[in-house]
């Protein structure tokens, strides 16, 4: 699957459960483009929803290569 970077960008706050408000905030960008990115994302992925989109994409290895900021270096210690 290819994604414009911007679709890149929604996926990666999508996959930490940011809602479309939360989304267009954080990419400053309004809300209805923010909706236009989900549904690109999930005609591309043939998900039904936005939970279905993320777990396509974490089946087909999407997220390999993604740090995890959860499991980062700087949490180590905790």
């Amino acid at each position: 699957m290819i994604f414009t970077e911007r679709e890149k960008e929604v996926i990666g706050l999508m996959r930490f459960g940011y809602t479309n408000a939360q989304i267009a905030k954080k990419i400053n960008r309004s809300v209805d483009m923010v909706k236009f990115h989900v549904t690109q994302i999930l005609k591309k992925t043939n998900a039904r929803n936005r939970v279905n989109a993320i777990f396509i994409l974490t089946r087909e290895g999407y997220f390999d290569d993604c740090v995890n900021p959860i499991f980062s270096d700087q949490n180590e210690n905790l």
